[in-house]
């Protein structure tokens, strides 16, 4: 089965401008079931035979649906994250990039206070998608492919690179998640690993991490503890001096803490094989696979 997503997911669109329009389009193109989207002003409107509210307090009155995405500015995100959890989503995915941290802190902990059955994804990320039932966020859908191996990255342009390699290997995906690449974020490598050691259909998982924060370190804990499929792994970042940001908001060593080689070396003494080079992210995996007889 995938995991957080799938072919009954029933959509809103929390801001359907232009850009919000332009992946609608690609989702549903996808086959993703978009029941409706919000655009303040908007209400009473449509958008390709999707209806528009004002609100998703509004929308839930009308639409029933499970999840969200957020396509609105980052002053709004934190905002439109708690009433899309209001308004019944289950699964609400933050694209929007610039998100303020403080916003994020507190919208978090209002998650967690009010709303502890909602899973956040993002904000700052590509979103999820399990491949030929759903599809939530701006990932491109043509290189996923159905298939036993989950992959997580706080890196969305690496995603792809994971999937894309892992497809040409003859390896199809079972759920593919960005977590997003800011320092706050919602679902975190430890969580996402949790939910794919239940996956009947998820064998093994790539896991794409990089400097910054101790997530990483916090999900080699977990596969310490006897996590029961093989994780391979790869962390973005070696050569970044300590102080300078690379990239994404979260991708800055601070303190002397969350170095690459910290990471790589908490990875390993866990048991994940962790590659160099993302080139050879794939080929790690099917090698791992292959070595478990699991393909």
């Amino acid at each position: 089965m995938s995991i957080l997503v799938n072919k009954k997911t029933r959509l809103l669109v929390q801001g359907l401008g232009r850009v919000g329009r332009f992946y609608t389009d690609l989702m549903v193109e996808y086959g993703t079931r978009v029941v409706a989207g919000t655009r303040p002003g908007k209400g009473g409107t449509s958008y390709n035979g999707i209806p528009i509210y004002n609100s998703a307090a509004e929308a839930a009155r009308e639409v029933e649906f499970n999840a969200s995405v957020i396509f609105v500015p980052p002053p709004a995100v934190a905002e439109e994250i708690l009433a899309g959890a209001e308004a019944g989503a289950r699964v609400i995915v933050a694209i929007t990039e610039g998100v303020p941290v403080l916003d994020m802190v507190q919208a978090k902990a209002e998650l967690a206070r009010r709303f502890s059955q909602v899973t956040l994804i993002g904000p700052n990320c590509p979103g999820i998608i399990s491949p030929e039932e759903c599809k939530i966020g701006i990932m491109p859908g043509y290189i996923h492919h159905k298939g036993p191996v989950g992959i997580i990255s706080r890196s969305g342009t690496l995603t792809y690179e994971g999937v894309r390699q892992c497809s040409e290997c003859g390896i199809g995906q079972s759920t593919c998640i960005g977590l997003g690449g800011d320092p706050v974020v919602g679902m975190s490598f430890r969580d996402l690993l949790a939910l794919f050691a239940e996956d009947p259909e998820t064998l093994g998982v790539l896991m794409i991490g990089e400097i910054g924060g101790a997530a990483e370190e916090e999900a080699a804990a977990l596969i310490a503890d006897g996590y029961p499929k093989p994780v391979v792994a790869f962390i973005a970042g070696k050569n970044a001096p300590p102080g300078k940001r690379m990239g994404h908001a979260g991708a800055i060593i601070a303190g002397g803490k969350g170095t690459a080689a910290e990471k790589v070396a908490a990875l390993e003494s866990a048991g994940a094989t962790v590659v160099e080079s993302p080139a050879e992210m794939g080929t790690a995996m099917e090698r791992v696979l292959r070595a478990g007889s699991l393909l």
